[in-house]
């Protein structure tokens, strides 16, 4: 019997000198960005939001914040982004309440329920010195909405392989199929405010660098990346999407 004893107290010893410690649930403590005032990053081909973060010691999350980007957090080549948050007034400073004589907390007046402020009216769409053209012939399935990630631009219908055009003069900044969610895309840089995006397509027949004339055909229409023929059009100023129907000619 002391014998048993023994011999299960070493194998005890030895289960014990051999075991791993597994621990569940652990969070890491979350990044803490830097700031710089007054920097910018350009975007260049094959930048993604979180390795320009990670380069300049700033949490993605942040630099989207700082940026205005939503979900799915797209950017663009020749994007420029704020390394900086932009400024907010801070709240002032709560006061102790005042006392009367002898330390009693002095009596306040009745506050008066005042109506909240009237909201101001949405802002005009920025002006453009382009005369833009619809990018192709279809109907609009969907429009813009503002502030909602999922409806940045037009969806237009349309048959396979008709022609999508450029909508404006521009240079084109990317043309290909890295962007997920739009398929094969062609980005047209119009001058450093303005962008227009051309997703979806079949076929891309112009490249990364080359200069194209509005009505130019640059695509043809297609379903890469969506559930029918069609093409989704957006148009950004500063990177940030508007409404295409506030810039395209009534039709």
């Amino acid at each position: 019997m002391r014998m048993l004893v023994v011999l299960v107290s070493i194998l005890l010893l030895a289960a014990c000198g051999s075991s791993r410690v597994i621990r569940e649930g652990g969070t890491s403590a979350a990044p803490t960005s830097t700031p710089k005032p007054g920097q910018t990053a350009t975007v260049q081909r094959g930048d993604t939001l979180y390795r320009i973060a990670t380069s300049h010691g700033i949490s993605a999350l942040d630099l989207a914040m700082w940026n205005s980007i939503p979900a799915p957090y797209t950017i663009y080549p020749g994007q420029r982004l704020r390394l900086y948050p932009g400024g907010t007034a801070s709240a002032p400073p709560r006061r102790p309440p005042a006392t009367a004589a002898g330390g009693a907390p002095a009596q306040r007046p009745p506050v008066t329920p005042t109506r909240a402020p009237p909201q101001p009216p949405a802002p005009a769409p920025a002006r453009s010195p382009f005369r833009w053209q619809w990018p192709t012939d279809g109907q609009v399935i969907a429009r813009y909405v503002a502030n909602d990630p999922t409806r940045q631009g037009l969806d237009i219908a349309g048959t396979g392989g008709q022609a999508v055009r450029a909508a404006a003069d521009g240079v084109v900044v990317y043309s290909g199929s890295g962007l997920v969610g739009y398929g094969e895309l062609i980005i047209v840089k119009h001058d450093e405010q303005w962008l227009s995006a051309y997703g979806h397509n079949r076929t891309r027949r112009v490249n990364e660098g080359e200069r194209v004339s509005a009505g130019q055909q640059i695509a043809e229409m297609g379903r890469t990346g969506a559930a029918r023929d069609m093409l989704h059009f957006e148009i950004r100023y500063n990177g940030k999407p508007v409404d295409p129907l506030s810039y395209l000619p009534a039709r």
